[in-house]
């Protein structure tokens, strides 16, 4: 007890052994769902399943640790929703690029997430981005989410003379996946610990006994994970093609990782009378590092996550909690026969609500002001309609600055987003 008083400083931050252990617990619980939910995303990227669910729970247990042992912050880290999206539909599918490529394009990211993050240049980047751009792109990747979401479940289809049209909504995978979400939903709004966990497993028990899904166990020997482990391929990923994905991956990872570092830092009171956080550089480092290491054994960005706020609420205030939650995560790969059971109407369901939760933060952008929320709709709307994250940060960016130089209302402290526009712009130029 005195070696982890010394370490973690558990009197100084009002918090003890017990409470950081229940906050671990919680904030595990309300983002194990990543365990299930991100093996469905990447398989449809040729992965196989079962490694990645390893990969996952090994990401998440290398990041987590790293965090809470080197920035003694109780923030953990996964596999990122929206980045796992943009690794399968916008890079593997989308841009026909092998998925060892792909992940070689994220051990690169995870390099310059490093490089940035022990240099000022990370913290430039964001300190460039406007606030409100910030708010847009959240909502964006929940928008992305959402309409991903809405086609795994089958509610939304494609049609060739709309794009897209409803669905069959009396089908029973639907109406499973509507039952889905309402049952997240509800136990969300009423704090339930692991909302989207319990959501996922009630459902895939009820289309078991249905027949929409095959119950095959709960429990084994972990699966294989030779198929992802070392399979990225960073020789094929440093070409001047995919220097844009690296690139857009390096920015939406330090936009998101930041904005995670911002919102679980105030309801922990960790930030000081400066409005700065302690450890906030080795908080980013160690985000970076958990990118490396997740691309290293098979999975898209890892980065840290904003379901850590719940166990901020239930006491957690040092690395213990992060530690717990690595601890928890190691167990994950022994569920892989219940994973196998969880299909594409549950996760999907659980992504409309995950999707809808983040774009919620388009309400705080300023509605009076037209040079500011018209690229930030553009932004926010170009990435589902896209189908690209990058895109539409891109789109928002350029919009941005262009409405605030030809509107007379371009600020000198603004030549940051001006420069990220410009870069932006001979993406689309030359390397689209």
């Amino acid at each position: 007890m005195n070696v982890l008083e010394r370490y973690f400083k558990l009197k100084e931050n009002s918090t003890d052994l017990k409470t950081e252990l229940v906050a671990g617990v919680t904030t595990f619980l309300t983002m194990s769902y990543i365990i299930f939910v991100n093996p469905s995303i990447l398989e449809n990227a040729g992965m196989d399943d079962n490694a990645v669910l390893v990969a996952t729970c090994l990401a998440a247990a290398i990041g987590s640790l790293i965090m809470g042992l080197y920035a003694n912050l109780p923030i953990a880290l996964a596999p990122g929703m929206g980045l796992n999206a943009y690794f399968t539909y916008g890079v593997v599918i989308g841009m026909g690029i092998p998925w060892q490529t792909a992940l070689g394009a994220v051990f690169l990211s995870g390099v310059g997430f490093v490089i940035l993050s022990l240099t000022p240049a990370r913290e430039w980047i964001v300190k460039a981005i406007p606030r409100d751009l910030k708010y847009a792109m959240a909502s964006g990747i929940g928008l992305f989410l959402v309409i991903i979401g809405l086609s795994d479940a089958g509610i939304i289809v494609d049609n060739p003379a709309t794009l897209v049209s409803l669905g069959d909504i009396t089908s029973p995978v639907v109406l499973l996946a509507i039952a889905c979400f309402f049952i997240i939903a509800v136990l969300d709004t009423r704090k339930f610990p692991g909302a989207i966990l319990v959501g996922i497993l009630a459902i895939t028990i009820v289309g078991n006994f249905t027949g929409a899904s095959t119950f095959n166990g709960i429990m084994s020997a972990p699966p294989d994970i030779s198929p992802t482990l070392f399979a990225f391929d960073p020789v094929s990923a440093f070409d001047l093609t995919l220097a844009a994905v690296v690139i857009s991956l390096l920015f939406v990872d330090t936009f998101e990782a930041t904005g995670t570092f911002i919102g679980i830092a105030q309801p922990a009171g960790l930030v000081n009378d400066k409005g700065e956080i302690p450890n906030l550089s080795r908080a980013m480092l160690s985000d970076s590092l958990a990118t490396v290491a997740g691309a290293v054994v098979g999975t898209s960005t890892t980065t840290s996550y904003v379901e850590s706020v719940a166990g901020v609420k239930a006491g957690g205030r040092t690395g213990l909690t992060a530690i717990t939650v690595a601890t928890l995560f190691l167990f994950g790969p022994f569920f892989a026969p219940l994973a196998g059971a969880i299909e594409s109407y549950a996760t999907g369901a659980a992504l409309v609500y995950i999707g809808c939760v983040m774009a919620a933060s388009i309400a705080k952008i300023d509605w009076e002001e037209e040079t500011t929320y018209i690229p930030c709709l553009i932004m926010a709307v170009s990435m589902p309609l896209t189908f690209s994250i990058a895109t539409g940060i891109g789109f928002g960016f350029i919009s941005y600055a262009f409405l605030k130089i030809a509107s007379g209302k371009y600020a000198p402290d603004q030549v940051g987003i001006a420069v990220l526009a410009l870069l932006f712009l001979g993406k689309f130029t030359f390397l689209n």
